[in-house]
C-alpha cells in the first residue's frame, strides 16, 4: 500500500533541490548540530559490499574563510603561470565569505578492489544527494561545486587522502534571503528513457 502522504512530500522535496551559489548565501550560520544532522542522513546511501566510500571534511565557522584561503593558495602554487588567472584566486578566497559550512565530498577506496570504482563515486553521489535533500527539508541552501583544484593531486594531498581515493568536490552549506526559483529540465523525460 501506498502511503501518498510520505510519496508527496518526498516527491516535492526532489523536486525543490537547487544547487545555490555560495555568492546568494546570507551569512546566517547553520548549527553544527544540524550539519550533524545532515551527515547522518548520508550515512544512509546505498552502498556495495557495505564499502560506504563516503568521507567528508567538515569546515565550520573560523575554518571555512582558513579552507578557502588554502584552497587559493594551492591554486597560486600549482597553476602554470601562463594558465593563472588572478580572478580565479580571489574567487577561491572568497567562496566561502558567505558560507555557514564547507565540506569536501571525498571518496575513499576500501579493501574491496572487486567493486569498480565508478560504483564507489556514484555510492558517494548518492550519499551527498541524501544530504542534499535533507538541506532542502530544513530551508538551507546548498551548492556542490568541483573547480579549482578539486582534482589536483595537491588537494588530495591537503586532505590526507591516499593514492586509490578521489576528491568530487566541496559542499557549500549556508541560508538565503533568495526566492527560489523555478526548476527546470532542458530536455523531457521521454528523451531520457525508453521503455522496453
Amino acid at each position: 500500500m501506498v502511503d501518498t502522504t510520505a510519496a508527496t512530500l518526498v516527491d516535492n522535496l526532489i523536486s525543490r533541490r537547487r544547487n545555490i551559489k555560495p555568492t546568494s548565501m546570507n551569512g546566517k550560520k547553520i548549527s553544527n548540530e544540524t550539519v550533524q544532522e545532515l551527515l547522518q542522513m548520508a550515512d544512509w546511501a546505498p552502498t556495495h559490499g557495505y564499502t560506504e566510500p563516503w568521507y567528508f571534511v567538515v569546515y565550520g565557522g573560523d575554518k571555512v574563510q582558513e579552507f578557502c584561503t588554502a584552497h587559493a593558495d594551492l591554486y597560486k602554487q600549482y597553476t602554470p603561470a601562463e594558465k593563472y588567472i588572478a580572478g580565479n584566486y580571489d574567487k577561491l578566497k572568497t567562496q566561502g565569505d558567505l558560507a555557514s559550512h564547507v565540506i569536501a565530498i571525498c571518496m575513499k577506496r576500501g579493501n574491496k578492489p572487486n567493486i569498480p570504482v565508478v560504483e564507489e563515486v556514484a555510492s558517494v553521489a548518492c550519499a551527498v544527494q541524501n544530504m542534499w535533500l535533507a538541506a532542502t527539508a530544513r530551508h538551507i541552501a546548498a551548492y556542490w561545486g568541483s573547480g579549482g583544484m578539486t582534482f589536483h593531486p595537491a588537494m588530495k594531498d591537503y586532505l590526507g587522502l591516499g593514492d586509490e581515493d578521489q576528491v568530487l568536490g566541496f559542499f557549500y552549506l549556508g541560508y538565503t534571503d533568495e526566492p527560489a526559483v523555478a526548476g527546470r529540465r532542458v530536455k523531457p523525460t521521454e528523451e531520457k528513457v525508453k521503455w522496453m
